[in-house]
């Protein structure tokens, strides 16, 4: 197995041997319990179900909860499927130690809702001349496109709206430590999402 669930928990740093400031990620990756195992003769094709973190029973729906007791495990708050070749059973658990200093992994989460925005910080839009005249058009999009041809406004137009709050994934992310005892993964550089935002971690 090569993915894993896990919690960002903020950014720190730390030196390598010749005094190197490295910026790493710290990640709260695992244990996940497998929960289903999908087969090539029931389901079509072959991957598991892996659980992470705990819900309260009273706070699961009845058939999530029918789910998880069918499996023999407990009510876990985050759900997620990963392919895999290799054999599983339901109850296995997967620690952080799938991981080694020196992988490559990518990281994908959900990034930070930044809520109605304009252009130029939704997009990196320059604005308008600060010149000649213009006063209330610094930071407006300008035109968005001809009169009377074609005479309407094309889809997928760069224009102001809702920003961020997407699935969004960072690749290439070089694992730097490795604590079991802690559950905890150290990789370079910065992953999508807030603190304590979940997020799921594939060795590429």
């Amino acid at each position: 197995m090569t993915s894993l669930i896990g919690i960002k928990l903020g950014m720190t740093r730390i030196f390598n041997e010749s005094g190197m400031d490295i910026p790493v990620t710290v990640i709260h990756a695992g244990p996940c319990t497998v929960c289903q195992v999908k087969t090539r003769e029931n389901d079509g094709y072959q991957a598991i179900q892996l659980a992470f973190g705990e819900r309260k029973e009273n706070k699961t729906s009845r058939p999530l909860l029918g789910h998880f007791q069918k499996a023999g495990i407990k009510s876990a708050r985050v759900l997620r499927e990963f392919r895999t070749s290799k054999e599983y059973k339901p109850g296995d658990k997967i620690t952080v130690e799938i991981f080694s200093p020196g992988d490559l992994v990518k990281v994908t989460g959900t990034s930070k809702g930044k809520g109605f925005t304009g252009v130029m910080k939704r997009y990196g839009f320059h604005g308008g001349h600060a010149s000649h005249g213009k006063k209330d058009q610094l930071r407006a999009g300008g035109s968005i496109g001809a009169s009377s041809d074609p005479s309407r406004v094309w889809p997928g137009l760069k224009m102001a709206g809702r920003s961020g709050n997407s699935r969004c994934t960072v690749t290439n992310l070089e694992v730097v430590k490795v604590i079991p005892e802690a559950d905890q993964l150290l990789v370079m550089g910065a992953i999508p999402g807030p603190r304590y935002g979940t997020v799921t971690i594939t060795k590429q």
